[in-house]
């Protein structure tokens, strides 16, 4: 029985973290969230697009410099 009495107080901590979901610390924010407008999402959608084009570019810029400058900066280095 000690598997059957570990398993009904694991449910009953886990019903007690179920129950304060809505009153804990971000219970307030939780109630003020709502579904974003057709608006919002286009705006969060280009913003979170252009932060991946700059990131990306970003990365590929390095990359570029690191194929096609890095060796000549070597070889001007080593004569």
């Amino acid at each position: 029985m000690e598997i059957l009495d570990k398993t009904v107080e694991v449910q009953s901590r886990l019903e007690e973290k179920a129950k304060k979901v809505g009153k804990g610390k971000y219970g307030r924010m939780l109630k003020m969230a709502k579904k974003p407008n057709n608006d919002e999402y286009k705006k969060v959608l280009a913003i979170t697009g252009a932060g991946i084009a700059i990131i990306g570019g970003l990365g590929f810029l390095i990359y570029w410099l690191w194929n096609n400058l890095y060796p000549s900066i070597v070889a001007f280095v080593e004569t």
